[in-house]
């Protein structure tokens, strides 16, 4: 067939929808001919990085998906693995970053809305949210404009919905201060008796449109989530979607309800592309086609034309596939709880996707080239690190001021370690987050049994809601949650950046006593098209694939996020640091086995599990670096897996045998604030003894502020000081010590060397103003 070399489109037209000339080609060789502009608008969004992953799939690949106790892997809406006792927990991380930029209240509260229904399409019910967010300087007032409207998106979405936002982290950089990150994580405890999978089959079964009504929110949503966001994005706001969180609560139950009666054959939410990618990917994924009649479709505005419905990312929409003669049956149940449920296509035998409007075809498409058989691109790697990376590499702490037992002096100004500490526990990036969480209803049904400030990671009781079904159920299991990133980390080496980020999520489930289990990640990058994004990019998912083979913990799905970059007015492109989050999931056997961060009781013992503190940690890449001698600079820690999995072990281990009363990572800003966070958490002082340095390469500050992995602080009571030492020396031989004991209130954080120099001498009071109120000073919020 020959072909017009004429598109009916001009140039500015075909790039407005996200497509490069060469795709616009490829479109054409498959269709036979010139699209249309409904089908144009189809490719521009199912082909959109958001949607098809063309530059990230080929670097997934590498990562384990497989292991004994994982029933759904990537592919699905989430990921599904089996906690014990007949209980099955779907869970998923998603980003909804640029929405979040130009509207951050509806970008945050449909990002909740989204992942919350990517859970229950699997068919369970979402029992938690957790959040990673990451914002420029707390400083600057866009950035309190920005980080103010996505938190009460969040809490406004997730507290009327009635799922409790039960942790997360959140980092402030002048990185992001252009382009924020919005990551949320949800968990959800398997309701039906079958996996609910996306496949659609069945020639001749009816496809359902349920929910809300379509209208223009969210106009090509997805392609807008694969551009880089410049000055003009403010326009794009119709590009951001508007949520219901009272109609998704009514969803979420007749979906279930649904589910039960055994009538659906396929459930695929109308998330990224709508109607485009629900009817595309159920086809494809199941060897079918779909005839889809527009005119079928309830709107909530008049003279919509295809392009219009395809493109719609209207909120609180799914697409289901019935057996034939019982849609009716799912009909009923949508509208007793008030909601649209129309039949509005059938699966066909043609593996395509036939859209029909006002008794016309609108568009004809090939399921496959929408949602399988789309274009990859093969990157080349840089044969080198970057040169930002090998000049980064090139600072050594031997570059710094020299520094006594009373501290240090910096640009012409004498710190002591208490105004280092002081300072690094005002840091935002540091400093409690209670200012976030206190908006969030993080109790509701009732399964909380950590709030958040607590410990490493949230832990919640599963408790089905229908007990019948689950008659084996342990009433003592738990599970346990975080996300994690350390983004600098990532920035300066990708590769023991990614490793690190995986290290410190499955530590943070040893501190409250569960073991690690299962991954899923959200990869934020910039541009892969940059050699410096791709190599990013390609190293970082390197690493995430051989942490999470060392640490036995598959991934079972995610997402991917790049272009988060920013045009400044000029047109140069500013990258966001590299930030890989990881959400990691881990079973408790028994919740009356749990551990939190603060000190239990005055005299118990305090010890460090991992890299003793007169071994020589990192300055590089820390906290203590970047706030103190504003130099981002040197290489992060490297991951000693080996030591990593006995450290864990063993701190889970002293917490199932009741000898750990608490237990904290040290992480950003070393151990001398992993100490204070102790202290802060309990209200109780402690009393700290370390040697001094007996190395000329060793500073004090690398002893105080070096960050390493492999490294936990624990409390143990006096009466089981022996049993514990010699569970420690069987296991983790040298790589312990005894640091010193828990005080009351009034002692405060005491760090003395051996040969009894002060080196830390703080009230409890002093660090709980600072670590406690510097956001919400920063706010100017009363305290």
């Amino acid at each position: 067939m020959t072909v017009s070399s004429q598109p009916p489109f001009s140039p500015q037209e075909i790039a407005s929808e996200g497509i490069k000339p060469e795709e616009y080609q490829e479109i054409v060789n498959r269709l036979g001919r010139h699209p249309n502009k409904a089908e144009l608008g189809m490719f521009g969004v199912m082909w959109s990085e958001h949607c098809c992953y063309k530059n990230s799939r080929p670097l997934l690949k590498q990562f384990p998906t497989t292991g004994r106790r994982i029933l759904v892997g990537p592919g699905e809406n989430a990921g599904v693995v089996d906690i014990g006792d007949g209980l099955q927990l779907a869970f998923k991380i998603e980003s909804h970053n640029h929405p979040s930029a130009v509207e951050p209240f509806q970008g945050a509260a449909t990002g909740v809305g989204g992942i919350l229904r990517d859970i229950f399409t699997m068919g369970a019910r979402p029992i938690a949210v957790l959040n990673s967010l990451r914002f420029g300087s707390l400083d600057d007032s866009k950035t309190q404009r920005l980080f103010q409207g996505v938190v009460a998106g969040i809490s406004h979405y997730g507290n009327c919905v009635g799922v409790p936002t039960v942790g997360g982290e959140v980092y402030f950089d002048p990185a992001y201060s252009g382009n924020p990150l919005v990551n949320v994580m949800a968990l959800g405890l398997m309701e039906t008796p079958e996996i609910v999978k996306s496949a659609a089959s069945g020639i001749g079964n009816p496809v359902l449109y349920v929910g809300s009504t379509t209208g223009r929110d969210g106009m090509g949503g997805a392609s807008f989530a694969s551009a880089e966001l410049s000055d003009e994005s403010i326009d794009d706001r119709p590009a951001v979607q508007v949520g219901d969180p009272f109609l998704e609560k009514s969803l979420i139950e007749a979906c279930l309800e649904a589910f039960k009666t055994g009538a659906v054959v396929a459930a695929q939410d109308m998330g990224a592309a709508g109607i485009t990618c629900s009817t595309a990917e159920m086809a494809a994924k199941g060897g079918v086609g779909i005839e889809f009649n527009l005119d079928k479709i309830p709107v909530r505005e008049t003279g919509m034309v295809p392009y219009e419905y395809l493109l719609s990312e209207s909120q609180e929409r799914m697409l289901f596939v019935a057996h034939k003669g019982r849609e009716q049956e799912l009909v009923d149940i949508f509208h007793r709880w008030g909601l649209h449920a129309v039949v509005a296509g059938t699966v066909i035998a043609q593996p395509i996707v036939r859209i029909l409007f006002q008794g016309k075809i609108a568009a004809e498409i090939p399921a496959l080239a929408l949602a399988e058989n789309t274009p990859i691109y093969q990157r080349q790697l840089l044969q080198e690190p970057p040169e930002y990376a090998r000049k980064a590499w090139q600072w050594t702490p031997e570059l710094l001021p020299k520094c006594t037992a009373n501290g240090i002096e910096v640009q012409g100004k004498k710190l002591s370690w208490n105004d280092v500490l002081l300072t690094l526990l005002d840091t935002p990036s540091i400093a409690s987050k209670r200012w976030v969480y206190r908006q969030y209803d993080h109790q509701v049904q009732n399964n909380t049994v950590m709030l958040p400030g607590g410990a490493d990671a949230a832990i919640l009781r599963l408790r089905p809601l229908e007990n019948r079904h689950f008659p084996k159920a342990n009433p003592k299991l738990g599970v346990a949650a975080t996300v994690d990133c350390n983004p600098r980390y990532v920035y300066l080496d990708p590769l023991e950046g990614a490793k690190a980020v995986v290290a410190e999520a499955a530590r943070n489930l040893s501190c409250v006593g569960a073991e690690p289990l299962a991954v899923t990640d959200n990869l934020n990058f910039g541009s892969p098209e940059k050699p410096i994004g791709y190599w990013q990019l390609a190293q970082a998912c390197r690493g995430l694939a051989e942490a999470c083979r060392e640490l036995d913990t598959p991934v079972t799905g995610g997402n991917v996020s790049l272009y988060n970059e920013t045009l400044d007015s000029q047109g140069n492109p500013q990258a966001i640091y590299p930030t890989p989050v990881v959400g990691m999931i881990g079973t408790i056997d028994d919740l009356n086995h749990i551990c939190g961060q603060g000190w239990q009781n005055q005299g118990d013992l305090i010890y460090l599990l991992g890299t003793p503190v007169e071994s020589k940690t990192q300055l590089g890449a820390s906290e203590y670096l970047a706030t103190i001698h504003h130099t981002i600079a040197g290489k992060p820690p490297r991951i000693d897996f080996d030591l990593e999995r006995r450290v864990q072990k063993v701190c889970r281990q002293g917490i199932r045998l009741s000898w750990v009363h608490s237990a904290h990572d040290c992480s950003e800003g070393g151990l001398a604030v992993a100490l204070a966070e102790c202290c802060i958490s309990s209200q109780l002082g402690a009393e700290i003894s370390v040697i001094p340095p007996n190395s000329p390469n060793l500073r004090w500050d690398e002893l105080l502020f070096g960050e390493s992995g492999a490294r936990i602080v624990v409390s143990v009571s006096p009466a089981q000081q022996s049993a514990w030492e010699s569970h420690l020396s069987q296991y983790l031989t040298n790589c312990w010590q005894k640091l010193g004991k828990v005080g009351n209130f009034d002692t405060g954080l005491q760090v003395l060397t051996t040969d009894n120099q002060t080196l830390i001498g703080v009230t409890i009071e002093e660090i709980s103003l600072n670590f406690l109120n510097a956001i919400e000073r920063r706010l100017k919020i009363q305290c």
